[in-house]
């Protein structure tokens, strides 16, 4: 990861024709650190050069509304501007798949503006990743549209390729929703859970949600149960705080009390604030604050965590 900091320094897809243009990204915004949900003339398709993926992830974004159940006060969502379009209109989510699947198998992608500078150990197709501007299974016909995506992808002929849901857990409960994840659990599927906080009150200055921290600790432990699942832990400094030592010390606690319960994690994604946030009180952690805490995770819980940086280096 250390190799990657320079070229990245920073996770949750649409293709159209030729002649359009990309979404303006400033000049000098780094690669990683510029997630778009637009592609030329898609809506609901986007591609990413992800640096939690190590290749390209092609997102599927089920709350075009960009309405979410989270507040998260690092969201890099703009919920300012009103939406292009409130619905998921599936025919042409799946028609935009179907050609970003071709246009990134076929290298294509790779001709289109900002791709042109992917570097060619990231010129893979990872996943593709339910994510996009708010929170994926909230969408009421989600298995439906987990089915339809793995059966596109079986089409291309792309079993080894991904299928990741990114999600904060909270309605991993749902029948809608257990259904879909048994149908990512057969087409190489991945969930991604976040867990950002340790205590009640730290989850709330975080997450700024009516959804109970509890449930979002049984949702997981009960999924992670069934299938090993990836934690992705974002964590920042807050009006110039990074979290304190006993916020760290009990989200370890967390992550004992689910593996304690059966559950299996199969890794903790440890990373910080990388593109512009929703408030300003908001700021990255630094590199060897990332890594202490990958450190701290490892040496508490016995878990492999990994590291993912910020917009910020070092000075040593």
């Amino acid at each position: 990861m250390n190799a990657e900091r320079g070229a990245m320094n920073e996770k949750r897809d649409n293709a159209g024709s030729e002649s359009s243009s990309l979404i303006a990204q400033p000049a000098a915004l780094p690669l990683f650190a510029s997630h778009s949900r637009s592609f030329e003339t898609n809506r609901f398709v986007y591609p990413v050069v992800s640096r939690r993926s190590g290749g390209v992830s092609i997102g599927v974004n089920l709350n075009p509304d960009k309405v979410c159940n989270f507040d998260c006060i690092y969201c890099q969502v703009d919920r300012v501007s009103a939406a292009e379009t409130r619905f998921v209109g599936v025919p042409q989510l799946l028609d935009e798949l179907d050609r970003m699947l071709d246009l990134v198998a076929s290298g294509a992608l790779f001709e289109h503006g900002k791709f042109a500078a992917t570097p060619p150990h990231l010129r893979r197709l990872n996943d593709i990743a339910f994510s996009g501007d708010g929170e994926p299974t909230t969408y009421k016909n989600f298995d439906e549209i987990i089915a339809a995506c793995a059966e596109l992808k079986r089409k291309h002929g792309l079993d080894d390729v991904k299928m990741v849901l990114i999600t904060n857990a909270s309605m991993l409960h749902r029948p809608t929703v257990a259904r879909g994840l048994e149908i990512l659990d057969a087409h190489n599927g991945e969930v991604w859970a976040k867990l950002e906080a340790g205590t009640e009150a730290y989850y709330q200055l975080i997450e700024r949600t009516k959804i109970p921290f509890r449930q979002v600790l049984d949702n997981i432990t009960a999924a992670a149960r069934v299938r090993p699942l990836v934690i992705q832990a974002l964590f920042m400094r807050v009006g110039g705080e990074p979290p304190s030592p006993a916020e760290l010390d009990a989200f370890c606690d967390r992550l004992n009390e689910i593996t304690a319960a059966g559950g299996t994690l199969k890794l903790v994604q440890i990373y910080t604030v990388a593109r512009k946030p929703a408030e300003s009180f908001v700021a990255p952690l630094s590199d060897a604050e990332v890594d202490a805490i990958v450190a701290l995770v490892e040496n508490r819980t016995g878990l492999k965590a990994q590291a993912f940086y910020g917009m910020t280096t070092d000075a040593a």
